[in-house]
């Protein structure tokens, strides 16, 4: 029993790494300009797509995942210049529908670009499973975990030590005093949704070897994102990454020890009833009213 929830522990946690760099894009554009793009599980597909793309036209390994990343930025950057940018003032719910158009349109540039068809990515470091006392994982796993947790870290010394982390954080607290304050409230607005598709764009390329990835893999990924941005708490994005790591392990225990057709929709239960004990999510901060 011990062994079987070690095994089970392990993809959890693999998998809520993934769920983790998605809800924590997720939270460093809505912190950035209150919008919810629902187009984050898009910037995870495209990575993969692209990065496959150019391992099949011979790219070296190294190159072909630069160039991923970079071509998601590129996509992130295009994706509010284009469609967010305009629509500044408009209502929330407006801009939530704007999102959600762009994630169906860069699904549907997918489609015609890759087809319907299941794509593979080889693994970074071969696929010879490695041994925890009973328990099985690929190395794959360990590349997910660790560059997960090397993002994280980045993102957080990111916003600690650097003034355009310090500016950015800024414009989250008060646009308007961040303006007054002499920040550039454009260029950041673009450093959020850059370093939010780079993000997507990575959870993509470290988890696609253990999953195949096609034209639609990121609208679950996009849910499960948001949902573990909700967990954790929307506006702390430290509290997005340990809500999907908890929503994975969430996941994994109960396909293990209840029954896979289930898992879905106990995370999203598990979600549900957080919301109503605490809105703010497990790790967000309530809002305080003055009189």
């Amino acid at each position: 029993m011990l062994d079987s929830l070690l095994q089970f522990l392990i993809t959890g946690v693999t998998v809520g790494s993934t769920y983790a760099l998605v809800g924590l894009g997720f939270a460093i554009i809505y912190n950035a300009s209150d919008v919810v793009n629902f187009a984050q599980g898009e910037f995870v597909m495209i990575g993969a797509m692209v990065a496959i793309s150019l391992l099949g036209a011979g790219t070296p390994f190294p190159l072909a995942l630069l160039l991923a990343v970079m071509a998601t930025v590129a996509v992130g950057l295009v994706l509010e210049a284009l469609a967010v940018e305009p629509a500044r003032g408009a209502p929330v719910v407006t801009l939530v529908i704007i999102t959600i158009g762009a994630s169906i349109l860069l699904r549907g540039v997918a489609l015609l670009v890759w087809g319907k068809d299941f794509h593979a990515m080889p693994h970074f470091s071969g696929d010879a499973p490695l041994h925890l006392g009973s328990a099985t994982l690929l190395p794959q796993n360990l590349w997910v975990m660790g560059g997960t947790a090397a993002l994280v870290l980045a993102v957080r010394q990111f916003f600690r030590r650097t003034s355009a982390g310090k500016a950015l954080l800024a414009c989250s607290c008060n646009r308007t005093a961040a303006q007054l304050m002499g920040i550039n409230v454009r260029r950041m607005m673009l450093l959020a949704y850059g370093l939010s598709a780079a993000l997507g764009a990575v959870a993509g390329l470290l988890v696609a070897p253990i999953t195949f990835t096609s034209y639609d893999s990121g609208v679950m990924l996009g849910l499960k994102g948001f949902s573990a941005a909700i967990l954790g708490g929307m506006g702390n994005p430290m509290g997005a990454v340990a809500g999907g790591l908890l929503l994975g392990v969430l996941e994994s225990l109960s396909a293990g020890l209840i029954s896979s057709g289930y898992k879905d929709a106990i995370a999203f239960v598990v979600v549900l009833l957080v919301l109503f004990l605490r809105p703010s999510g497990l790790f967000g901060k309530g809002a305080v009213e003055r009189a």
